[in-house]
């Protein structure tokens, strides 16, 4: 290879980590980042059979990464555009973007130095190669957190998320929870404060300048919910003009990633195009929603209730989740009626949790959760119902 740089790395670097260099034990570490930076030197085996592909895990976690990308760049530009119309302030488009930058891209490097590390120190001492998976995880986990998280409690959650979560069940694709939706889950139990409530999803919504600003709200439209009959307004009190389409764009408080339901569309495109994302999934899961949404205005007694069926759709964590986090791969049903199941009772769940228990108003967090473990029963039971039909079929003909 002609890359002076993969030449150097090569001749000078790699032997170090090789059996019987000096730094033989870091050799996961290292491979980690050669394998990251160039295309593998090696050939699949000749002996034994393959699939030939080209896609691998790497290229796969990359592209979900960028189906993310929309979410994260709308994320850092709403945090901005929150932060000074809370204060009462005329911002432009980079003054948004550059106070969003600050706070929001510190949490993505914490989460993925956190995350990495406990990848790598499981690699070296278990002696294995660092697996792609947290290049997914490790953006999924600032897209899920409200903007005022502090930094300190992002390394927690996510050194839990991944030790728990993942390596004590052998790592990737072994795991039966959602790795950043664990890491969620522990901060909203952990520290709900700072998980909930007005101030944590508006940049500076800590600061006494924001918090004393005239009428300024940091509520989610999904808070607001259950004082409806006060109607929904944004950061700076004023009441939103079409609260569908605002929570459609975007421009409303929430979790960094999860405001934009286009934004979250256009990465549901790009992992629907790529044949990466489960169309399955995420369909059977609005349908659910949307199911359980009608059920609810049909018998409505509490302000929840009276939500239209459509609106849940755009509200809290609910698009981000079915697109990014149910049609995860490792966790989710694996068989195509599986998928459908699997899907349709997240979106039941997610608004069931919802309505019933306003303390918990995220309930996609809990419903994906509580369906990764049951994903295997899931299958289980299909696969069972498959053999047991093709199993009359066979008699029937047979007699």
């Amino acid at each position: 290879m002609s890359n002076p740089i993969y030449k150097f790395l090569e001749e000078k670097v790699k032997p170090n980590f090789e059996e019987g260099g000096k730094l033989e034990k870091f050799y996961p570490a290292y491979d980690a980042l050669e394998t990251f930076m160039f295309v593998p030197g090696h050939t699949t085996p000749k002996v034994g059979s393959h699939i030939r592909d080209g896609i691998d895990m790497k290229r796969t976690m990359i592209m979900v990464v960028l189906a993310m990308i929309p979410a994260l760049l709308f994320g850092i530009w709403n945090t901005g555009y929150q932060h000074f119309l809370a204060l009462g302030e005329t911002s432009t488009f980079w003054e948004n973007v550059g106070y969003g930058a600050l706070k929001v891209l510190p949490i993505v490097v914490v989460s993925y130095a956190a995350g990495l590390a406990v990848e790598f120190i499981f690699a070296i001492i278990n002696k294995h190669q660092v697996n792609e998976g947290f290049l997914v995880s490790g953006m999924l986990i600032p897209l899920c957190l409200p903007v005022e998280i502090p930094l300190w409690m992002v390394a927690v959650a996510t050194i839990f998320a991944v030790v728990i979560g993942k390596e004590v069940f052998g790592g990737t694709g072994m795991n039966i929870l959602n790795v950043a939706l664990t890491a969620r889950a522990f901060l909203f139990f952990a520290y709900p404060t700072w998980m909930s409530g007005d101030k944590v999803w508006i940049g500076g919504g800590t600061d006494e300048a924001v918090a004393m600003a005239d009428g300024s709200t940091g509520a989610t439209l999904l808070a607001q919910a259950t004082e409806k009959s006060s109607g929904f307004v944004n950061a700076a009190g004023a009441e939103y003009g079409n609260t569908f389409m605002d929570a459609f764009l975007g421009f409303i408080p929430g979790s960094i990633g999860e405001t934009s339901v286009l934004a979250i569309l256009i990465g549901a495109a790009i992992l629907l195009i790529t044949g990466i994302g489960s169309w399955k999934i995420m369909l059977s899961a609005v349908l659910g929603g949307y199911v359980m949404g009608l059920i609810f205005n049909a018998f409505a007694v509490n302000p929840f209730m009276e939500v239209p069926a459509h609106e849940h759709l755009v509200f809290g964590g609910f698009a981000f989740g079915v697109v990014f986090m149910a049609t995860d791969p490792v966790t989710a049903s694996q068989t195509g009626t599986g998928k459908y199941i699997y899907g349709f009772l997240i979106g039941l769940l997610a608004i069931m949790i919802r309505v019933f228990n306003p303390a918990y108003p995220e309930g996609v967090m809990l419903a994906i959760l509580f369906m990764n473990v049951m994903a295997p029963l899931i299958d289980h039971y299909v696969i069972r119902t498959n053999v047991n039909r093709r199993k009359k079929r066979t008699a029937a003909v047979a007699a």
